[in-house]
């Protein structure tokens, strides 16, 4: 299964942004200080920044959206993170999580339709560069691995 997964707004995006939005306006709408005023301009170049730049959901080609969590491990792990991630990723060593970055996991959940989706990719100067496909996990045996 080959899955690509692009970055797009999510529903706290939105709403961060049009919350930062609205008290710009508010604050520019005011009859208060020339301060007041600049603080407000400054809040809706940021709302407007955070808009069109702010995206932490994921989508696969069908248009499912996920949340993305990633776990990094050092890269002497690389066999046993694989072997374990299609069966029985809660197996996984996590004493070893964030001991070192010369592995990546990255996990995808859809807590509605109880997808999960999972690659690993290793540290090559510079880059992470995948070193497996897209696996389709049980979500209930990667608890951990999901951030559950």
């Amino acid at each position: 299964m080959e899955k690509e997964f692009s970055r797009v707004h999510s529903a706290s995006d939105i709403t961060i942004s049009v919350i930062i939005l609205a008290a710009g306006c508010l604050l520019v709408a005011l009859p208060v200080s020339t301060p007041v005023n600049i603080l407000g301009f400054f809040l809706l170049i940021t709302g407007l920044v955070l808009a069109l730049i702010l995206r932490t959901g994921y989508k696969d080609e069908t248009g499912e959206r996920f949340s993305k969590t990633e776990k990094f491990f050092p890269a002497h792990c690389r066999d046993s993170v694989c072997k374990a991630l299609p069966s029985s990723p809660d197996s996984i060593d996590f004493a070893e999580e964030n001991k070192g970055n010369g592995l990546r996991v990255d996990a995808f959940f859809n807590a509605r339709t109880g997808n999960a989706y999972v690659r690993v990719y290793e540290y090559v100067p510079y880059t992470y560069q995948p070193c497996t496909e897209v696996m389709k996990i049980d979500p209930d045996k990667a608890k951990k691995l999901l951030g559950k």
